[in-house]
């Protein structure tokens, strides 16, 4: 299960994700980003609460960065220490802007 909680203004999305991000809840997150991106110049998710991330997590993050790149900047904030281990395995940790 995959919590969204979203809130947009002035041209900011923030996202915080609890729960996992995994094949099942992927699509939900690559909708709500799709839904929420026209306008948006910075984006943020909120990694704190976020236990999980799969492959088909990692290919929604993936796409949110190639959409921000041609219109601003990206961020993850309190990526845990397991998700970082997984960023850091496959190379996201040098493609993603982690703060």
């Amino acid at each position: 299960m995959l919590n969204i909680k979203k809130s947009i203004e002035n041209g900011n999305a923030d996202f915080a994700l609890a729960g996992r991000l995994d094949t099942v809840t992927a699509p939900e997150l690559e909708t709500a980003l799709k839904e929420s991106l026209d306008g948006v110049s910075k984006l943020t998710l909120d990694f704190a609460e976020l236990e999980y991330i799969s492959s088909a997590g990692l290919r929604v993050l993936l796409a949110a960065q190639k959409t921000m790149s041609k219109q601003g900047e990206m961020k993850l904030t309190n990526v845990g220490e397991t998700i970082m281990e997984i960023f850091e395995v496959t190379g996201f940790s040098d493609i993603l802007t982690i703060e």
